[in-house]
């Protein structure tokens, strides 16, 4: 296992069952973490018991689409640990809907809001800690569905093309100020709410979040040093 024990690491979304997979992940790595989520009791229901808040934990309470609650959420952890050395952008969500003609624009805004405006805004707030010291990770999870249109999933899949192309966008910027910016693209996540929601699929065939999680932790490590601008497919066998 690649050692983080002397690495902060931001975890957006981390209430959530991917979020949840990478905070533990990193915490065994030895990590210090900064666990973001909209709602500070769902995170600590969910993580509190294994990772409670102490010197390796912080529990960070943000709305993630609002400008100023990310300025606020970066200052208070690097007013915590002093510094960040690796975000993950892990925030964001899945919405079937209508035909681009029968969209209501609330479902276009909500999803480009949770999937790609909370990238950038962290993304954006995070960049210069990095800079300052030289050197970083960004990681984003963007989507298999980002790579090309589907029917009834416009607002999603514009949404997660968005991450792909800002995380190349990033890399281009920052790539000769040592600082490493990739995505990931998970295919069906083996989750609780995606069984009930398809229940007669193979669920054997779908990527477990912790699969996800140690992509995401090589492509947060040094021997991703070389990995820039990649968006990676982790699709099990979904």
């Amino acid at each position: 296992m690649v050692d983080f024990s002397e690495q902060v690491v931001v975890v957006t979304g981390a209430a959530g069952n991917l979020g949840e997979a990478v905070a533990r992940a990193f915490y065994a790595a030895g990590a210090s973490l900064a666990l973001v989520a909209r709602h500070r009791e769902k995170a600590e229901a969910v993580l509190g018991t294994d990772l409670p808040e102490g010197e390796r934990v912080q529990y960070v309470t943000a709305d993630l689409t609002d400008e100023q609650a990310v300025a606020d959420c970066v200052a208070e952890i690097v007013a915590r640990y002093g510094r960040i050395d690796i975000l993950i952008n892990v925030a964001g969500g899945f919405k079937m809907g209508t035909p681009v003609h029968e969209t209501p624009l609330q479902t276009w805004e909500f999803m480009l809001n949770l999937n790609a405006r909370t990238v950038f805004l962290m993304s954006r707030a995070v960049i210069p800690h990095l800079l300052a010291q030289e050197k970083g990770k960004i990681v984003s999870v963007a989507a298999r569905a980002g790579l090309e249109g589907a029917a009834n999933m416009a607002p999603y899949v514009v949404s997660k093309s968005a991450v792909i192309r800002l995380t190349e966008s990033m890399a281009a910027e920052l790539k000769d100020h040592n600082i490493n910016v990739n995505c990931i693209l998970p295919g069906t996540i083996d989750t609780p709410q995606n069984r009930e929601a398809m229940p007669k699929a193979n669920f054997d065939k779908w990527v477990a979040p912790a699969a996800l999680a140690d992509v995401i932790l090589f492509l947060a490590s040094d021997a991703a040093r070389a990995v820039q601008g990649a968006a990676v497919p982790v699709y099990g066998r979904s």
